[in-house]
C-alpha cells in the first residue's frame, strides 16, 4: 500500500470517529443537564395529570425533578417539597407496588 492511501484510509477513519462520537454526545445532550428551570408548586388536580416522570438526582442534575404531563400535553416540573406532590408522588409509588406484588 502507498502511504497516501494510508493516510487517507487513517483519515477517513478519525473523521468517522469524531463525527459518531459527536452525534451521540448530541443525542445525549438534553440528559446531561437539569430539564426543570421552574418549578410549579400551586395544586393540579389529579384529573389532569396525564404522566408523572421522577428523575432521581445524579451526576446529570443535583436536583430530584418531577415531570408531569398534562391532559393537553403541556409538561410542567413539580416543586419535590410542595405536600400535594409528595401525596401524589407516595401513591403513584403505592399503586405500582400493589401492581408488582400482584403480578406476583
Amino acid at each position: 500500500m502507498s502511504c497516501k492511501l494510508v493516510v487517507a484510509v487513517l483519515a477517513l477513519f478519525l473523521t468517522y470517529a469524531a463525527v459518531s462520537e459527536g452525534m451521540s454526545l448530541a443525542r445525549m445532550g438534553n440528559e446531561l443537564r437539569c430539564q426543570c428551570i421552574t418549578l410549579h408548586s400551586s395544586f393540579i388536580r389529579p384529573g389532569n395529570i396525564r404522566d408523572v416522570k421522577l428523575t432521581p438526582s445524579g451526576p446529570h442534575c443535583q436536583n430530584t425533578e418531577i415531570i408531569a404531563t398534562l391532559q393537553d400535553g403541556r409538561e410542567v416540573c413539580l416543586d419535590p417539597t410542595a405536600q400535594w406532590v409528595k401525596i401524589i408522588i407516595k401513591a403513584i409509588l403505592d399503586k405500582a407496588q400493589a401492581n408488582g406484588e400482584a403480578k406476583r
